[in-house]
């Protein structure tokens, strides 16, 4: 089989070009996208795409990019899909991103020259240990790369690319999705999974080089309320009960040891609040409630409600209402069913002279929704590291791995078929 080789430097020119375009969602706004910026790269996209060959290559109304390879093989083969997404985290600015390539890295820290204090450290970026003599990509420090996912979309392109200049490769119908607002959770609301017609898919939006992820969180997301009493200040001995203050102290009584973000990993789930407001009368907490498993969710659950149950004895006069909405599942119960899916990703890996490493991840993905919505989807590496930070990177010869595994994976589902 014909390998990929990155001419004349296309694969890190396609993502510099791609990273430069603002595409920040907003998780405050109805819309979809959320944010128009992102239809800027949604129709640089389909231009790209259209260029390949690729001549179904559209947008649709919500920011869908949607594009077929056409078969070329006699056998009848699944439908496989490659997905990314255009949006960027709106935890850190994704404006006027400045590229920067650091040729043939040799182990030393990295200041990033347009805030000095943004350092990255090779004793806190463990996997720079593995980049001596690569080609890493950062910004320049006052913004986040965009690595998460414009190099899933800059590697799917290329293998998109490698396919229509190699004709004689054999492989099924790969079809292309492009999805705006993954990372406001939004990220497959509107695909017309009719119109994609994919039997499998696979996200590109994975870290670490070799990585092939089966399972993510289960998550579900909560709302708490409390109507507290409020008075005038001035007289309020005995009356008030502060909404804030009730608030507050369910915070604090929640368990600081374990069960949050900050001191959990591997499968340990966790109770997060996330957002907060409120006046006297009224106070409001958003949490978001992670586990791998559905009975373990459910425990966090109570263990809320137990919490919150617990203060509210000391306030008779007010009340809670606490909404528990589901936000999506661990995909490993779909992927088992289909475990050829998982297989022939870990073969493409290896064949691209990669050991690969089966994951867990600590969130979820487009995938996680895609595979309990009929489209069983795990996730593979893309090379970033660092999302959603300032400190962002991505290497040159890693993502190199993935336009090759995504090739593979194509060409792997043919040979099976």
């Amino acid at each position: 089989m014909t390998k990929y080789q990155n001419f004349n430097n296309s694969l890190e020119n396609r993502f510099i070009k791609y990273v430069t375009v603002d595409t920040q969602s907003d998780p405050g706004s109805p819309t979809c996208p959320s944010t128009d910026k992102q239809k800027k790269l949604g129709l640089e996209l389909v231009e790209d795409l259209l260029e390949l060959g690729l001549l179904d290559a559209h947008m649709d109304e919500n920011g869908y990019v949607y594009a077929t390879v056409p078969a070329v093989t006699d056998k009848e083969v699944p439908v496989i899909c490659f997905c990314s997404h255009m949006d960027t985290s709106p935890d850190c600015s994704g404006e006027n991103v400045k590229p920067i390539i650091h040729a043939n890295y040799q182990g030393e820290d990295l200041v990033l020259p347009d805030d000095e204090s943004i350092i990255l450290k090779k004793s806190e970026h463990t996997d720079l240990q593995f980049q001596i003599g690569n080609d890493i990509i950062t910004a320049s420090g006052t913004t986040l790369l965009g690595a998460d996912n414009k190099a899933g979309i800059a590697e799917i392109m290329e293998a998109v690319g490698f396919f229509m200049r190699n004709p004689t490769v054999k492989h099924g119908t790969i079809k292309v999705l492009f999805t705006p607002d993954e990372e406001i959770g939004r990220g497959v609301d509107k695909v017309d999974l009719k119109k994609l017609s994919a039997d499998f898919a696979y996200t590109i939006d994975g870290e670490t080089l070799g990585s092939i992820e089966d399972e993510t969180f289960s998550a579900d997301g909560a709302t708490l309320t409390i109507n507290g009493v409020s008075t005038h200040p001035g007289f309020a001995k005995g009356k008030m009960e502060s909404a804030i203050k009730i608030l507050a102290e369910i915070l604090s009584a929640l368990p600081k040891d374990k069960l949050t973000p900050e001191t959990t990993s591997g499968k340990e789930g966790f109770i997060h609040p996330v957002g907060l407001k409120g006046q006297v009368e009224q106070a409001e907490a958003q949490f978001i409630i992670r586990d791998f498993t559905d009975e373990k969710l459910a425990e966090h659950e109570n263990l809320l409600k137990e919490t919150v149950e617990s203060v509210m004895k000391n306030y008779p006069n007010s009340t809670y209402n606490l909404e528990v909405k589901v936000q999506y599942r661990n995909m490993k119960k779909v992927l088992d069913k289909n475990p050829e899916i998982v297989a022939y990703g870990i073969e493409a890996i290896e064949r691209a002279g990669v050991k690969a490493k089966k994951q867990s991840i600590r969130g979820g993905t487009d995938g996680s929704r895609l595979s309990f919505m009929g489209l069983p989807c795990p996730n593979i590496f893309a090379g970033e590291h660092a999302f959603h930070s300032k400190q962002e990177w991505v290497s040159v010869q890693d993502m190199e791995k993935a336009v090759q595994t995504i090739i593979n994976i194509a060409c792997i589902w043919e040979e099976h078929s």
